[in-house]
């Protein structure tokens, strides 16, 4: 039986998170100088309930259903003798960016009000689910793979858990185990969770504990009372720099950033320095990885001290673009329009 002890999540420093009801978003200035990944220390917290604490000699993942021909109850010691894998993938809220509609369109939406910091992109290592579900013995007539979680039951609804198409659980699903080449902590889901590419973070489930192969369609509280028709995110864009940041005039400044698409890669970032009058085409060099995000940088020269607007817009692979207005979500998913980052400039 695996043991699990309930606890908090511990305090995070305020100088890399923004806290909020439902758990701690990354300040985008704090990723500045960092490289490609998020470091476990400066990525979002999202939990429906607390963390716990797991004993992973005692854990175990319990693969069942009847889309499957041979159960499996694994160990973690299973789990990390099998044939790894590693991507570089980003989890993302679906509300990451939910501020904006009340911010920028003045319709303010329920729900955590993040701003652009509910995201992250960490280096993953684990199996395949595609691994495990063959050697569950998956049946041709399998639907969905219904994944949940240790946490402690959110109200009446239960253990978090949401099912996954199985044509996405072949695909590029990875059960993994080390976030960023260490043993994920306690708050990203130790001992394993699942790291679901290009989808909506609640697909990622934490705290791994149970796969249930079904032959029939599922529902439960996660795709149906929240995150309804929620899969695939959208195109988004942000810079690493403080909201209401302060850069002196006269001299040349180099703005970071970086931009993600849940539906492929990012193959161009254009940045606007005057609220969306003109846009010149960012540099961006390295890597172009789906899943994940694109950094990218421009140099500015501001000439005259006060407020300005600093805009940035991507496009995907697909040719999905950033629109100037987000489309009305009724829970406040998806905000994918241009933010408008303001700043302030200081003489010399």
């Amino acid at each position: 039986m695996t043991t699990v002890v309930r606890t908090a999540v511990k305090p995070l420093p305020e100088h890399l998170f923004r806290l909020n009801e439902t758990g701690a978003e990354m300040r985008w200035e704090a990723m500045a100088g960092q490289g490609y990944h998020t470091p476990a220390e400066r990525f979002f917290v999202r939990n429906h309930t607390s963390t716990p604490l797991i004993d992973a000699s005692t854990w175990r993942l319990h693969l069942h259903g009847d889309g499957v021909s041979r159960p499996l109850r694994l160990t973690y010691g299973q789990i990390l003798a099998m044939a790894p894998r590693t991507i570089d993938a980003a989890i993302e809220c679906a509300g990451n960016g939910r501020r904006f509609y009340a911010a920028q369109q003045h319709d303010r939406r329920p729900g955590a009000q993040w701003g652009l910091g509910a995201i992250g992109v960490a280096r993953w290592r684990g199996v395949p689910l595609r691994d495990l579900l063959r050697a569950a013995g998956l049946r041709p007539e399998a639907v969905d793979v219904v994944a949940a979680g240790l946490d402690e039951p959110f109200e009446q609804y239960g253990h978090v858990r949401r099912p996954l198409p199985v044509g996405k659980a072949l695909d590029d699903v990875l059960v993994a185990y080390e976030m960023n080449g260490r043993p994920l902590p306690p708050d990203h889901g130790f001992p394993v969770r699942l790291v679901v590419p290009g989808w909506a973070g609640i697909a990622s489930i934490k705290w791994l504990g149970e796969l249930r192969v079904s032959t029939k369609k599922v529902d439960t509280p996660w795709n149906t009372i929240f995150y309804p028709d929620i899969t695939e995110m959208p195109v988004k864009s942000a810079f690493e720099l403080a909201w209401d940041a302060i850069l002196p005039a006269g001299r040349a400044h180099i703005l970071h950033g970086r931009s993600w698409s849940g539906a492929g890669r990012i193959v161009r970032v254009e940045v606007s320095t005057d609220g969306g009058r003109t846009w010149r085409p960012a540099e961006h060099r390295g890597r172009h990885l789906a899943g994940a995000w694109l950094p990218w940088h421009i140099t500015w020269l501001p000439e005259r001290a006060g407020a300005h607007v600093l805009m940035a817009r991507a496009t995907d692979e697909t040719g999905r673009t950033q629109p100037a207005v987000s489309a009305v979500n009724a829970f406040g998913y998806h905000f994918d329009a241009v933010i408008r980052h303001p700043i302030r400039v200081t003489e010399g």
